[in-house]
C-alpha cells in the first residue's frame, strides 16, 4: 500500500481503491500504453483534480496498480498452495485456475503477465516491481513444494525451488496459450504434466 492511501479516510480510501481496480481492468483490456488518464478518470467516475490528489500521474498508478494485481493473484494462489497434501491435491489448483479462466473466457490472460509484457522492457521500475511480484508467486509455489517434500509425499531428491521456477513457467505459458487459443486446455495440460513429473521423481524406480 502506498503512503498516500494509508492516510485516506475511509471515503478518500474508497475513492482511491475505486480509481486503481478501474486502472486495473483497463490496463488488462488494453495495455498499458493504450490506456490514458483520462480513459482511468472516465472509468472510475471521478474529476481530474480527484484522480491528481491520489495520483500524480501515469507511473504512480502503474504502481499501484501492479501491487492491486499482485495482491489479486497471489491470494487465490495462496489459497490453494498452503493446503497441499498430496501430489494430486496440486489438481485443486489447477481446477481454480482453469475455472477462472473459464470464467473469463480466456481473455486477458494473466494480469500478471500481460502487466510484464507490456513494461518489462521499456519501464525498469515496473519491472522490478513485477519481477519481485512473480519472486513472491515463486515462493508461495516452493514452499508448497517443500510441505509435500517434508510429508514424503515428494522424493527427497527433488529441488523444491527449481521444480517452482518450472511449475511456474508452465502456468504462465498455459496462461498465454489459452489466451491465444480461447481454451483452457492448454493450462490444463500444462499443469498437469508438471504434476506427472512430481510422480516420476517420486515413483521408485522399476528394477
Amino acid at each position: 500500500m502506498t503512503e498516500t492511501a494509508r492516510r485516506l479516510t475511509r471515503k478518500g480510501q474508497a475513492t482511491h481503491d475505486r480509481i486503481v481496480a478501474a486502472a486495473a481492468r483497463l490496463m488488462l483490456e488494453q495495455g498499458v500504453a493504450r490506456t490514458t488518464i483520462e480513459d482511468i478518470q472516465a472509468a472510475a467516475g471521478v474529476s481530474p483534480s480527484q484522480l491528481y490528489h491520489y495520483f500524480p500521474g501515469k507511473d504512480a498508478l502503474v504502481t499501484a496498480v501492479i501491487e492491486h494485481q499482485t495482491t489479486q493473484v497471489l491470494d487465490v494462489h495462496q489459497d490453494c498452495l498452503q493446503r497441499l497434501d498430496t501430489i494430486d491435491s496440486l489438481g485443486r489448483w489447477r481446477d481454480v485456475m482453469v475455472s477462472i479462466l473459464t470464467e473469463m473466457q480466456c481473455v486477458g490472460g494473466c494480469p500478471l503477465g500481460s502487466l510484464a509484457s507490456d513494461l518489462s522492457d521499456s519501464d525498469p521500475v515496473a519491472r522490478t516491481q513485477l519481477a519481485a511480484a512473480f519472486a513472491r508467486w515463486q515462493e508461495l509455489i516452493r514452499e508448497g513444494l517443500a510441505d509435500l517434500q517434508a510429508r514424503g509425499e515428494l522424493a527427497s531428491q527433488a529441488d523444491p525451488a527449481a521444480l517452482a521456477v518450472a511449475m511456474l513457467a508452465a502456468v504462465q505459458g498455459g496462461l498465454l496459450l489459452s489466451q491465444v487459443s480461447r481454451d483452457p486446455a492448454p493450462l490444463r495440460i500444462a499443469v498437469d504434466t508438471m504434476v506427472d513429473h512430481l510422480h516420476a521423481l517420486t515413483r521408485p524406480a522399476v528394477p
